[in-house]
């Protein structure tokens, strides 16, 4: 299958150790080879910044600094962005299996098989 279409997945968070480890793995083992995984952490105080870290040769872009808040998070993320499509994945968030961004191309690519 042709993964034409890049697919930017945007995760924001902010002291999320409990719960970005697993968004982190649904996410990087997409089978969709044309993605582009993004994280902005708004400045973590616990140890989410050391998580993202051990994953960080599978992470496209990440960067933890202070924000204003949710939607300035949202709007980094999408400053930095270079897919054809943006999916927000919430930290705690999962994909429900490793063929969904795949799937989903299946039916966004207008010159899919």
């Amino acid at each position: 299958m042709n993964d034409r279409l890049k697919i930017s997945v945007i995760t924001v968070c902010y002291n999320a150790a409990e719960s970005i480890e697993e968004t982190i793995l649904s996410v990087i083992n997409q089978t969709y080879s044309n993605l582009e995984y993004i994280i902005i952490d708004g400045g973590s105080t616990d140890s989410t910044v050391d998580i993202i870290k051990k994953y960080a040769n599978r992470i496209a872009y990440w960067i933890s600094e202070p924000d204003k808040g949710i939607y300035d998070a949202m709007n980094k993320g999408i400053a930095v962005a270079t897919g054809d499509y943006i999916n927000f994945m919430n930290s705690g968030d999962r994909f429900s299996c490793n063929l969904v961004l795949r799937k989903i191309q299946e039916f966004i690519d207008p010159e899919r098989m």
